[in-house]
């Protein structure tokens, strides 16, 4: 489906006029393509100030909107103003969610014309214009996302739950089924045409108890491919769980041909401990393969790859950045291999960044035994982010449908992946206050200002220059800098692609 199709089926009605004029500006591009494409740039700035100035206003009115409802609640309000109330509140909820589809299809229409532009031109005008979109309001998802997220929290502070009755058996009630604990995933085991739940136990406390993981295992009516979802492999990374959670929740079970196997966490020690490493530090996907006979963190990751992903065909490892630090929507795959390349297009990503999957790392142990494995970044830590996990889901139905696992047709992507041959992170010389100038996925050029650091007293002490072009694919943002702190994770496109890579990214 072309990309006009796609957003003449996504658009509001009510605010058609105030989307990016895709076609118009596609008419405008290909009529200045033999001349300096001035007039392109006229339009394009003129549609994108129309698009930030709607926006604008549709989120102040919101905001206003909120500000109002809530100063009108009071608990002891008349039953029929109370409806009134809840009406208006849903219709404002409504208008935001409106609003980040309005944005994504703007932004997406963006980022889709740039490219034709660069490509009709012969010049990078992308690198002009790109940074102009990215400065303005629309183009920010935390923007609409805050307003949303407020709204929704005060919307459950003023309707409270009501109260359970209290129970006339027990004091303890059983919410869910007891669910197994397994030592050993036997696929063939689960009945076909069912999502199965089990944990699965892969080392021992302090106390004798098994240490379990949570592993849920769709299994279609017909045979297919074993593909495979694991999150959490840092504890504190989260975006991976709800797009699991709603990947199951909408797979048509009749219609599925072969198994899902999803981990929702996999370092289950770390998740309670909300850190990224094991229960004593160690970084789970620096220890990989494991061993049986190893340290504590070595027998787990030798147990979760035996007793659970050596079952896998193919493999999706969901992460996220880490404490401190936000990224794209990216993807880490050897795109020297043609089924994890294929994977990583698929996945509906901002960024693909080649990497060949080095030692110590559970995609890397995955490719070693012949599964396809491709890593994705899911934004940011200790959060759940609607944006990027939407569209992380679209990229996973892509690969599933491609496999023929599901009939959906692939979806269009909301992103034109950025494809790097390498990418490494800059590091700072000095201790202060750092501050990170570039906005993720945009571009920077070789001598740009990409971020200062100041002394305790507010005096500026350094400034980092970009060394070569490149793409933002994650940065650092905690202001609290000794020597030797990421500053960003660059991402550069290159002629050819290295076969190995040690960058530090696994």
């Amino acid at each position: 489906m072309k990309f006009e199709q796609h957003l003449a089926l996504i658009t509001i009605p009510s605010w058609s006029k105030y989307y990016l004029n895709y076609k118009h500006l596609k008419q405008v591009l290909y009529a200045n393509a033999s001349v300096s494409g001035e007039e392109f740039q006229v339009q394009f700035e003129r549609e994108i100030t129309k698009v930030n100035q709607h926006y604008c206003e549709q989120e102040e009115s919101a905001q206003a909107q909120l500000d109002s409802l809530q100063a009108q609640w009071h608990a002891d309000m008349e039953a029929g103003d109370k409806e009134v109330w809840k009406a208006k509140f849903t219709q404002l909820l409504q208008q935001l969610e409106h609003l980040a589809d309005y944005t994504q299809a703007c932004v997406t229409g963006c980022r889709k014309i740039l490219k034709k532009a660069d490509k009709v031109s012969g010049q990078t005008v992308s690198r002009t214009l790109g940074p102009m979109v990215a400065s303005l309001r629309f183009a920010k998802p935390e923007a609409d996302e805050e307003l949303l997220r407020e709204a929704r929290a005060a919307w459950r502070k003023c309707i409270a739950v009501p109260a359970l009755t209290a129970p006339t058996g027990p004091t303890v009630q059983q919410i869910v089924p007891e669910i197994a604990t397994v030592t050993e995933l036997d696929l063939a085991g689960f009945p076909a045409g069912q999502v199965s739940r089990v944990w699965v136990a892969l080392a021992e406390d302090a106390l004798g108890l098994p240490i379990r993981v949570p592993v849920i295992v769709a299994r279609g009516a017909t045979a297919g491919p074993v593909v495979g979802i694991t999150a959490a492999l840092h504890g504190e990374e989260l975006n991976g769980i709800p797009v699991i959670h709603q990947l199951i929740g909408d797979v048509d079970l009749s219609t599925l041909h072969g198994t899902l196997v999803a981990v929702p966490v996999v370092n289950v020690p770390g998740f309670h401990l909300s850190q990224r490493g094991y229960a004593d530090g160690a970084d789970l996907n620096r220890v990989m393969p494991g061993k049986a006979d190893g340290s504590s963190p070595e027998v787990y990751a030798y147990n979760l790859i035996h007793r659970i992903t050596r079952h896998f065909e193919y493999h999706l490892d969901l992460h996220t950045a880490s404490r401190g630090r936000v990224n794209s929507l990216y993807v880490r795959a050897d795109l020297t291999d043609p089924r994890t390349a294929r994977m990583a297009r698929l996945q509906n990503p901002q960024i693909i960044v080649h990497n060949a999957g080095p030692g110590g790392s559970l995609r890397g142990a995955s490719m070693q035994r012949g599964i396809a494995a491709i890593c994705v970044e899911i934004g940011d830590p200790s959060r759940f982010q609607k944006y990027y996990s939407k569209n992380a889901l679209l990229g996973i139905t892509n690969i599933l449908s491609q496999l023929r696992m599901v009939p959906d047709e692939q979806c269009v992507s909301k992103f034109t992946p950025v494809i790097c041959s390498h990418s490494f992170w800059i590091y700072t010389r000095s201790g202060g206050i750092l501050i990170v100038h570039p906005e993720l996925a945009t571009w920077v050029r070789a001598g740009e200002v990409i971020a200062s650091v100041h002394s305790v007293f507010g005096d500026l002490v350094e400034e980092y220059f970009a060394p070569q072009d490149g793409v933002i694919v994650g940065k650092n943002i905690d202001p609290v800098c000794r020597s030797g702190n990421r500053i960003l994770h660059l991402g550069i496109v290159g002629d050819s692609l290295p076969g190995v890579l040690n960058n530090g990214h696994l």
